[in-house]
């Protein structure tokens, strides 16, 4: 294999890859069938692109992300027209329209929504919010060479062949699927495969046959429950939030070789890879610098990976970010051959196993409310959300009051076991909860 390349900008990586493989397939899609392009026609396209958007004297452009060809074009061409980005999900208007708000945009690709704000001095940035589409939402400022970098940091560790063929199944509005769904193929040279939308995930694998692919531990419990992987595929890699261990030894157990990987959006992406033996004993990769604080935070630095800063939000980019050292909020430790595990989260946001992510004061404030209690926490337990509460009511009563606050949110968000407890839970001096001591006390038991 050769050996990986690391690239400075989108603009380098497609000027690489037409010049030195013109014809060499860069993207698999479906139009009536299966079609492929070329590193060179997607450089065209691209180059085509950006002169427009250096006419329309833009500044800051919305891209409502889908895995297509069209949508690549524009990201790839607003980012060296010079123009800044934030990558948006497929949403209600009104949710499409706030986000491109607080991030000052004056073009949206992919709706009808108008925007008049822009920016000055916004080149290179590529923006992804981290928890969703909620108040609490923040916009990450990465840049096309911190992604670029990320790319290379997870192609040293786990390498494509220009024979693989990388499926793009995750939303490349997520820092996860954008870096390890496309630009882990475009890096290795290797084609990316676009899906055909969601409601052909049960049959896009046996279609296209890839022979790679990057997905969230949801997917793989929904992959794993209706055999769906099919015989070409070779390297699974999961990441953006716990995957159960049986369901990553079901997928062992068909011969592919699987991956767990850590990562954040304010490091563009990963940060630790599992590549052979205990999956949960990760390696770091080559960029970063991991150390673990007095009481267990894993605090990592990185000068080539790590995000500019919270968008507009300085109070909050100084709690966490001093220097490129970042405060992960995460807790974990390093074992004797330095390889990272994770053991829980210290921070206020719990990612769920299909990546989103949950604010906890806000969805716990919610459930005080209508409880009527604050002696209550929510928790992951066995990768089920969890109620813990202090209380004398029945558990029928909570459960029939936590399913009324919890009506309108997605399946995962809702609260699956209830523990009630006969003592108050454990705070700090300034009141607020000790999850960390909440959560080994709870798996003590």
């Amino acid at each position: 294999m050769e050996e990986v390349k690391r690239y400075l900008s989108f603009e380098d990586l497609l000027k690489d890859k037409a010049e030195n493989h013109p014809e060499k397939t860069a993207f698999i899609y479906d139009y009536e069938g299966i079609k492929e392009l070329s590193y060179k026609d997607f450089f065209d396209a691209v180059s085509k692109r950006k002169e427009e958007l250096l006419l329309s004297n833009k500044t800051a452009e919305g891209i409502v992300c889908e895995a297509s060809i069209s949508c690549l074009t524009e990201i790839m061409a607003a980012n060296s027209a010079g123009l800044q980005i934030t990558l948006l999900p497929k949403e209600k208007d009104e949710v499409i329209q706030k986000l491109a708000e607080a991030t000052d945009c004056d073009l949206i690709w992919g709706s009808n929504i108008e925007v008049n704000k822009g920016v000055k001095n916004g080149k290179g940035n590529i923006l992804f919010f981290t928890s969703g589409t909620t108040s609490f939402s923040k916009a990450v400022v990465l840049t096309d060479e911190s992604l670029c970098s990320s790319a290379y940091n997870g192609s040293c560790m786990l390498k494509l062949d220009e024979n693989d063929k990388l499926m793009c199944l995750l939303p490349l509005n997520h820092v996860f699927g954008f870096v390890c769904s496309f630009l882990w193929g475009f890096t290795n040279t290797c084609p990316v495969i676009l899906n055909r939308g969601a409601r052909h995930y049960i049959d896009d694998l046996s279609y296209f046959k890839p022979t790679a692919v990057s997905l969230v531990p949801l997917l793989v419990g929904f992959f794993v429950k209706n055999n769906l992987f099919n015989e070409e595929l070779k390297t699974v890699l999961v990441g953006a939030g716990d995957c159960p261990d049986i369901l990553m030894k079901a997928v062992q157990s068909k011969g592919i070789h699987l991956s767990f990987g850590y990562g954040l959006t304010e490091t563009s992406s990963g940060v630790a890879i599992s590549t052979k033996g205990d999956l949960r004993a990760m390696e770091i990769c080559p960029d970063n610098k991991i150390s673990i604080a007095e009481d267990g935070e894993i605090i990592i630095e990185n000068h080539t990976c790590m995000m500019k800063g919270y968008y507009k939000d300085d109070e909050s980019t100084k709690s966490v970010l001093q220097n490129n050292i970042l405060k992960t909020g995460d807790l974990g430790y390093l074992d004797e051959e330095c390889k990272l595990h994770i053991n829980g989260r210290k921070k206020e946001i719990l990612v769920l196993n299909d990546g989103t992510k949950i604010f906890l004061p806000e969805y716990e404030a919610n459930l005080s409310n209508k409880l009527g209690n604050n002696e209550l926490c929510v928790l992951l337990k066995d990768n089920s959300l969890t109620l813990v509460i202090k209380t004398e009511e029945n558990i029928g009563k909570i459960r029939e009051l936590s399913d009324e606050v919890t009506k309108d949110l997605p399946r995962s968000q809702k609260i699956k076991d209830i523990i009630i407890l006969d003592k108050d839970l454990p705070r700090n001096a300034a009141g607020k909860l000790i999850r960390w001591q909440i959560e080994k006390e709870l798996n003590h038991d």
